[in-house]
């Protein structure tokens, strides 16, 4: 991780994953699930939360809106889509409310607290696989 990274990441109230992340532990997770059954987690994981509440659900794209009024108040999409059978993507994005320029890292702590349940409770087969899925 260079020098940039390290500034943007000091100075930010905002964390998302990608494909292709610096940082490794912030890129796409894929599990060997259905798309149903990662949802059905993730909401479980959300619910026993305090202060976390799902404010929306669209089925259709994968989406669950999330907001989180304990601590760092903020507003956290995740993206669930079932790329082939039994090999499901997991995407975040974090976004704080606070009035100064950084969350401390809050909105990435959080990410990571994330994938770390969930890589307890399903099978990853990897990370940042967009590439190797086309071929």
């Amino acid at each position: 991780m260079g020098f940039l990274y390290t500034l943007k990441k000091i100075f930010s109230k905002r964390a998302e994953t990608k494909e292709d992340h610096v940082d490794e532990k912030l890129r796409t997770h894929y599990y060997k699930t259905t798309k149903d059954r990662l949802v059905k987690e993730l909401e479980e994981i959300i619910n026993n939360q305090k202060g976390f509440e799902i404010k929306s659900y669209a089925e259709n794209h994968g989406e669950l809106v999330v907001e989180i009024n304990k601590g760092k108040r903020a507003i956290m999409v995740i993206t669930v889509i079932m790329v082939k059978p039994f090999r499901t993507a997991v995407d975040f994005s974090v976004t704080s409310e606070t009035g100064i320029i950084t969350d401390f890292g809050a909105s990435r702590k959080l990410i990571y607290f994330l994938y770390e349940d969930l890589n307890k409770k399903f099978e990853l087969v990897g990370t940042g696989l967009g590439n190797e899925l086309m071929n």
